[in-house]
């Protein structure tokens, strides 16, 4: 996936569009200030970091979707949609069931013990040594991998639209997106996201029903493109590469890490108001989440349908799709909505990842140095860590498009990053007997590992050829026999605290009652739950498709 043709394309802005833009750009960021402003003047540390335990479920909800969902997204999948059809829209589609576990198990221990980040967690449950480990991996994450694909690839569309370079768009973009969240903290990044979240879904509905009209609804679609494109599940000599086993072994692992262990996603529920909200936000979500393999694979593949009928000429590389179906099915101020919409997902996601390096930076660093700062000497810390780390993805950004392709690149980097986390996490809130030495075992030969498998498959030693998520799936694998291995041979002394960070049974996290009907946590979990498990099931394969009358 080069990414660079897309730089290549020619279009033309419209006055309207550049007012439409110019009115996004002044809105949010005026909005992120005066989110900023709310906040006890960026005195109170508590107010900065989580928002001051304010958040509802609707912030909560659309955050996670917002920094999520980024410019990899809208492009990479409208190209995959073309390339494949919907198969990767498993990344999606596989995202709920992981937040239903968010919500059921790891928010409460998370608000149960008051803490401000993830490796805090960590140093509760098991010790600081955990902690520190956890805060370097997340703090590199979200620098390497949230900021700096994002920034590159929302660079090369804002190149296609403004003829911007690269490197100007990426400065500019890490600029703007780094005043408010600067200056507001987590709650100028939860309301500006909320906000983003709302415009990147209409620009991308809007482009789905403009394409679907055009190719004459789904009658239209399904007979200009093979039928084995409208599935998701494929089989291992499948183009895609993506077989549906790696798919339901992998993506779990990476998953659980990504949802219930990353600092820049989880950050947004440690900001709670309380468990309900906790819970409810994570499920809210998984329910958006089953909007974009309609609005983000199907223009794409809609795209195909319409180069297949003859209206245009086929793509030299599937990732000029995106850019191509702006250009040619968008009216003017609506090529500017959809501008907007880019944006804020490049936006969001920054801000968000900037906003837990922050956090980490000041709580799981500088004030185990400086355990009686002031709380105004951690914002300021923090905020200098948010400019500081801002450059470094500048900087790395410039070399994300040395990758055979970004949005694989981007994947394979989660995969091996993520298998130790997702074991010390895993064992440790579900097993009591697992040791703080098989944790530090674990990470410290996981991340070793990771780092051996990322090596051999960036040099392309060996011939490499492996899926990252079946990689991931056996690094999980070989993560999880060392922490059970050491933690049977080095035994865990729990202290009052740690004992009440491991659950009994999965069946205790559902002793909370929650609120009443309707709204309670456990009936939305079983809804979403219901509501996945069918649309994999009508969207399995071909004779799915044509049971439920989606295929002649």
């Amino acid at each position: 996936m080069d990414f660079s043709v897309i730089a290549s394309g020619d279009i033309q802005i419209d006055r309207l569009d550049i007012i439409v833009i110019a009115i996004y750009f002044i809105g949010i960021v005026g909005i992120g200030l005066w989110a900023g402003r709310k906040r006890k003047d960026h005195v109170d540390s508590d107010s900065y970091f989580r928002a001051g335990g304010t958040l509802t479920w609707p912030m909560i909800g659309l955050a996670l979707f917002s920094t999520n969902i980024s410019t990899i997204h809208m492009v990479g999948f409208a190209g995959e949609g073309y390339r494949t059809g919907l198969a990767y829209g498993n990344f999606e589609w596989m995202a709920p069931f992981l937040l239903i576990v968010l919500a059921l198990f790891f928010a409460p221990f998370y608000l149960k013990s008051r803490i401000a980040t993830l490796p805090d967690f960590l140093e509760k449950r098991y010790c600081s040594t955990c902690r520190n480990w956890l805060a370097g991996l997340s703090i590199v994450s979200a620098v390497f991998i949230h900021i700096g694909f994002t920034l590159y690839t929302g660079a090369l569309v804002i190149k296609t639209l403004f003829g911007i370079p690269i490197m100007a768009s990426i400065v500019a973009a890490a600029v703007l997106t780094g005043i408010y969240t600067v200056v507001g903290g987590l709650l100028a990044v939860v309301v500006t996201g909320a906000l983003q979240t709302i415009i990147l879904l209409a620009g991308s509905i809007i482009l789905t029903i403009i394409a679907f009209v055009k190719i004459g609804g789904w009658n239209g679609l399904v007979q200009h493109v093979d039928p084995v494109k409208l599935t998701v599940l494929r089989p291992a000599d499948d183009p895609a590469n993506l077989p549906w086993y790696s798919v339901f072994l992998g993506y779990p692992v990476i998953g659980l890490w990504y949802w219930c262990a990353d600092q820049t996603i989880v950050q947004r529920v440690l900001g709670a108001k309380d468990s309900n909200h906790a819970r409810t936000g994570p499920l809210f979500a998984g329910f958006l989440k089953v909007l974009p393999v309609f609005i983000f694979f199907l223009p794409g593949l809609v795209y195909l349908a319409l180069v297949n009928r003859g209206d245009f000429a086929a793509l030299d590389t599937p990732d000029e799709c995106f850019s191509l179906a702006i250009q040619n099915l968008l009216p003017a101020g609506v090529t500017g909505l959809m501008a907007a919409a880019l944006l804020a997902a490049l936006m969001s996601t920054v801000s968000g990842a900037l906003n837990s390096v922050a956090t980490l930076v000041s709580y799981d660093l500088y004030k185990q140095w400086k355990p009686d700062a002031s709380d105004r000497k951690l914002v300021l810390v923090g905020q200098t860590a948010t400019i500081v780390c801002m450059i470094v993805a500048i900087v790395w950004s410039k070399y994300i498009g040395r990758f055979e392709s970004v949005y694989k690149g981007c994947v394979d980097l989660i995969c091996y990053v993520a298998p130790p986390i997702t074991t010390v996490f895993l064992f440790g809130v579900f097993w009591k007997r697992t040791s703080n030495k098989a944790a530090i075992w674990t990470m410290a030969i996981g991340s070793l590992m990771g780092l051996g498998v990322f090596i051999v498959d960036w040099n392309d030693y060996f011939g490499w050829s492996m899926p990252g998520l079946l990689a991931g799936f056996y690094l999980f694998c070989l993560c999880s026999v060392i922490m059970i291995a050491v933690s049977l041979f080095c035994p865990h002394i729990h202290t009052e605290e740690s004992v009440k960070l491991v659950w009994e049974n999965p069946m205790a996290a559902l002793r909370d009652k929650g609120w009443p009907a309707l709204a309670n946590y456990k009936f939305l979990s079983l809804l979403l739950f219901v509501v996945m498990v069918a649309l994999y099931f009508i969207f399995a394969n071909e004779s799915t498709l044509r049971f439920f009358g989606l295929l002649k």
